[in-house]
């Protein structure tokens, strides 16, 4: 069996530190939802590391984690923005995009990793998170961003979703590339991750004030 994937430690990080800000009462409820997110995130990729390593298929597994996934992004970016007609929308869009992907990959994309729908979700994850941004700037009252949990959160997943849109869309035509791309594209895919995952425990953990002692 070959070596862990690094970016399960760095998933291993964070769910640390979101069981961590559980116990912090200046963390935003929202925060605390990522604790069983991110448990059940180490046991899919467990899994998808273990039958990997059996030879065996992991796109169905992936399917239905990868759509599980989109829609618990959707709902912390409803709990994050602000306005009512927003969260409206984005909590529309949820039921929508959950029923669209549970329709493809049980009919139209059963049998191979979800592209359409998971560019989808994608998209719908850049257009909230840049829809985030723009509220956040039109606050009216000085935000100190290094502290706010929700800005970290977002950043992590704008980066990570306008980079893997294009990576995991042509995941189907991927067949018979030269190795050496792949292992790139592996490396690519590792660092995107690791960048999320750490952004991530940067918003659990920002709030924590560290306590300086001199001596007297």
């Amino acid at each position: 069996m070959t070596e862990l994937p690094y970016y399960i430690y760095f998933i291993a990080m964070s769910f640390i530190g979101s069981v961590v800000s559980v116990f912090r009462k200046n963390s935003p409820g929202y925060i605390k939802l990522f604790s069983p997110f991110l448990f059940i995130s180490l046991i899919i990729e467990g899994l998808g590391y273990y039958l990997w390593n059996e030879g065996k298929e992991t796109y169905e597994l992936y399917n239905y984690f990868t759509v599980f996934e989109f829609s618990f992004y959707l709902f912390i970016l409803n709990k994050i923005i602000i306005k009512r007609k927003a969260k409206t929308i984005v909590k529309i869009t949820l039921v929508i995009y959950f029923l669209i992907a549970l329709g493809n990959i049980m009919g139209f994309q059963k049998q191979t990793f979800h592209t359409i729908t998971y560019s989808l979700g994608c998209l719908l994850i850049v257009c909230v998170c840049v829809y985030y941004f723009f509220e956040l700037f039109q606050q009216p009252t000085f935000i100190n961003l290094v502290r706010e949990p929700s800005f970290w959160i977002c950043s992590g997943l704008l980066f990570y979703y306008c980079c893997s849109f294009p990576l995991y869309g042509a995941i189907n035509f991927l067949n018979g590339i030269p190795d050496f791309l792949l292992k790139n594209m592996q490396t690519i895919l590792t660092i995107m991750n690791i960048l999320l995952y750490s952004l991530f425990t940067i918003a659990f953990l920002c709030r924590i004030r560290i306590r300086k002692y001199t001596l007297s």
